[in-house]
């Protein structure tokens, strides 16, 4: 991966972890990693843990960021939900899976969008 791309990506989920400190959420953990993958960024906000992919994009020439999460990386994402979740140190009461969409510099959060 290109270094441009990686500094896009790397500005993306930046902005997402200040969107949720700015909505009073803390975050837990950012590009987490384990021999499955890799969460984009993990946040809670009481006993809600929220597990949120970011998609980053300087324009939308190939469509808006959201609509690279497919149905595989969904399954994807909710496989290093459950592996996150044996090894977390507290007890969620509710799991929830944001997608941020960053476009040009605008963040969009989508509450549970799956």
């Amino acid at each position: 991966m290109s270094r441009q791309r990686l500094d896009l990506g790397a500005a993306g989920e930046a902005a997402a972890a200040r969107w949720y400190t700015d909505h009073g959420y803390e975050v837990v953990a950012t590009n987490w990693r384990c021999r499955q993958g890799e969460l984009d960024l993990v946040v809670r906000k009481g006993r809600v843990l929220v597990f949120c992919e970011v998609k980053t994009r300087s324009s939308d020439a190939f469509g808006v960021p959201a609509e690279a999460v497919t149905r595989e990386k969904r399954e994807r994402i909710r496989r290093l939900a459950a592996a996150y979740l044996e090894d977390a140190p507290f007890r969620a009461r509710e799991v929830r899976f944001d997608v941020a969409s960053v476009l040009d510099g605008q963040i969009e959060v989508i509450e549970a969008a799956f």
